[in-house]
Formats: C-alpha cells, structure tokens, sequence
C-alpha cells in the first residue's frame, strides 16, 4: 500500500501555497492554549500571524512589521475521535471516498501537530466496538493510526455509532485534550448533545462534518445509488425529480442549521469538509475562525 502520509503532505502541498501552508501553522497554533511568555526571537511578519504577536515598538524601527516568538510552555495532545462504521464507507459530496476524505482531514491536523512538536492519538470505532491508538509523535505512528483508519473502515460490518464514540471518551479519558471529532451528516441526537456537553467540559473540542453524496441528483444517471446501511437501492426514475430535491435540501439545511446552531452554542469550532480539492482551505477557513473567536 503506497504511504498515506505521503498522499496527505501530497495534497497539503499541492493545495497550499507557502503562504496559505504558513497560513495553516498560524491557524493550528492558535489551538494551543496556554502559551509561555518566554520571549524567543523576533521574525518578519507572515500572512497569517495574529496581529497580537507583532512587536509594535521593533516595528517602528525597522520599518516593517515584526512579530515575537515565544518559547512553548508544554507539549499537547490532539485526539482525534473518528467514526469509522458502514456510513464512512459511501461517497463524499465530490463523489469521491468518504473515508479517503475522513483520512486525509484527520491526517493534515496530524502532520501540523507534528510540525508543532505536538503528539496525537486515536480514537475510532462502530456500533459494535471502540479502540484506542496509544500517542504518537513520529510520522511513522501517524502513518499507522491513517492505516488503521483505512483498514477499519474497510472491514467494518457495524453501523456507525458516534455517540458511542463520544461516550468511550468521556467514560474513560480525562486529561484535556484537544478533541477533534470526524463524523458525517447524521442529524444529532439528544443523547449526542449530552454527550457533546460533557465532551466541551473535560476537552477543547473541534467538529468536522464530512458531507455525504447527494442521494438524488438533480438529472437522470444509470449508476444506482445504494444506502450503506439498509442496502436499499434508489430507483433511478427519482433522480431528476425536483420536489424529492427540495425536499431532501430542505431536511439537509434544516439538520445542518441544528448542527450550527448547538456547535455555536457549546463554543465548539465547526467545519463542513466538501471534498477532497477543498479539505485543506475548508480547515483553514475553520481554524482561522477559532483564533479569531478566541475559542
């Protein structure tokens, strides 16, 4: 099997100009809470630093901004808590592989965490049961934990069940973290904004919402498209059909505004990931969000 990490720096690169990848270390610096004041050096303004690291008084003299450094007080640890059920195994909204999709976000915070000196860890898993991967903080165990990913996904007979994901977590890891949850469009449940509360309360939490195919389109196909789970194939005489579109857009707006609306709420930070081209500036934009906030 080719190196995973190598197709995620592949598509970090690809993706990002030196300016949106410094960009994007800016962005994932403003996770770490916390930071020393333990003056380091001084560097020349970057797209993407924060206008509160720049060095007013040395600006001046040089004629061009300067921003400080600072020496960091502790190391952190992002865990990722990934869904890897029937329902990572469908199509992304871009037609492509939802679990490629899931591999390739949960694998570009990887490698910035590593860029940071940071480690990580894993949690996956289904209906049916839940695994943790113990830290890492090498490319060699970040390309491990993308292949149990991938293989997990794969052999997975379960439906999916996050809020047995998020229960796992809260029942049994209590050192703050930072959480970044990876799941797909399924509406929540009262059981999982319980769980999310109780999540926000031990761990600063991220959600990435990777957004499912359309299951009608909006003219004829001869593909048959088939749910992963009930394996209940669409009749193609519906796609095309524009009331069963606005009637599925509908639904999808009305249980992607509940998402917003309850992430919004518990201050948890919140990104839709599209598509494969669109992953890394999905990331950005949502990390930028959260500096800015201050959350």
């Amino acid at each position: 099997m080719p190196s995973l990490i190598t197709q995620v720096k592949s598509k970090l690169f690809i993706h990002s100009s030196r300016r949106s990848l410094h960009a994007l270390d800016g962005a994932y610096a403003s996770l770490l809470h916390g930071r020393s004041l333990d003056f380091e050096d001084l560097r020349a303004y970057e797209y993407g630093d924060q206008v509160r690291d720049i060095d007013w008084r040395a600006t001046a003299r040089h004629d061009a901004p300067l921003v400080r450094r600072h020496r960091a007080m502790r190391m952190h640890t992002i865990m990722f808590i990934v869904d890897t059920g029937r329902s990572m195994t469908a199509l992304a909204h871009d037609e492509r592989s939802k679990k490629d999709l899931a591999i390739l976000a949960t694998g570009v915070l990887g490698v910035l965490a590593l860029r940071h000196g940071d480690d990580f860890t894993m949690v996956y898993g289904d209906g049916e049961r839940v695994r943790r991967r113990a830290p890492g903080r090498s490319e060699g165990a970040l390309e491990h934990a993308l292949r149990t990913l991938d293989r997990a996904i794969d052999e997975s007979r379960a439906p999916s069940d996050r809020d047995t994901l998020l229960s796992y977590v809260t029942r049994t890891i209590s050192r703050r973290m930072i959480a970044v949850v990876i799941t797909d469009e399924a509406p929540l449940t009262d059981d999982t904004e319980r769980m999310l509360r109780r999540l926000r309360a031990q761990h600063d939490v991220l959600w990435l919402t990777v957004r499912d195919a359309d299951p009608v389109l909006d003219h004829r196909t001869r593909v048959t498209r088939s749910d992963v789970d009930t394996r209940w194939d669409v009749p193609d005489f519906v796609q095309g059909d524009h009331g069963i579109l606005r009637e599925l857009d509908a639904r999808t707006r009305a249980d992607a505004a509940h998402l917003a609306e309850t992430l919004k709420g518990l201050e948890i930070s919140h990104a839709v990931v599209d598509g494969q081209d669109d992953a890394v500036p999905q990331l950005l934009r949502m990390l930028d969000r959260r500096s800015h906030a201050g959350i």
